[in-house]
């Protein structure tokens, strides 16, 4: 009865490896090299897929929290893999993008703070797991992640968009440097409440 019991117990968790909210995660990860292939490939056709790729896989980053939610098919894998998507989206389009110059000059630097962040915030977020010290996402940590997103659309478009619309890649740059900034604050506030746990832990 023992055994058949444990066998019960991890039935669940097994199947919530293939649960539509994980699904999601994963083809959102699946998306990563393909928008870059998109992007690298110098057409402007490859960069509509690239466009059409990106938003559904920022659609899906939506979709699965809200699914897994009301579904209660939240698990361990899907918290680990959901931020690691993100990054790895967001991360490998910004790299793309300053490979075929649409993101240049002094643009990258914005790109640089936007990465570096990405990075730093990871591993505060890490640390402070070993503490057993969560640091909840702010409201303003999400209109950047939401200025970073529109801003990466804009510029995924970008020599093709300006094709149909001249200021596209433009307006792509103008909201990378907001999000850059806005970044900065948010990278700030962390590490300020990250410090005070760090500072406050015994040796």
């Amino acid at each position: 009865m023992s055994q058949l019991g444990g066998f019960e117990a991890r039935r669940p968790q097994r199947s919530l490896l293939l649960s539509l909210p994980n699904i999601l995660t994963y083809a959102r990860i699946v998306a990563v090299p393909l928008v870059v292939f998109c992007v690298v490939g110098g057409q402007d056709a490859w960069r509509w897929i690239a466009l059409a790729l990106f938003v559904l896989a920022s659609i899906t980053d939506y979709f699965d929290g809200y699914l897994a939610r009301i579904w209660k098919q939240q698990s361990s894998l899907g918290r680990m893999l959901d931020p690691i998507a993100d990054k790895l989206l967001v991360s490998a389009c910004i790299l793309a993008l300053v490979f075929e110059r649409t993101i240049d000059n002094y643009s990258i630097w914005a790109a640089l703070i936007i990465l570096s962040r990405e990075i730093l915030v990871s591993g505060l977020r890490e640390y402070l797991a070993e503490l057993r010290v969560s640091v909840p996402v702010t409201r303003l940590a999400k209109w950047k992640t939401a200025l970073q997103m529109i801003a990466l659309g804009f510029l995924l478009a970008g020599p093709a968009g300006d094709v149909h619309f001249p200021y596209t890649t433009w307006i792509g740059l103008v909201l990378l440097w907001i999000a850059a900034l806005v970044t900065l604050y948010t990278g700030y506030d962390y590490f300020r409440a990250g410090l005070g746990h760090i500072l406050e832990e015994k040796p």
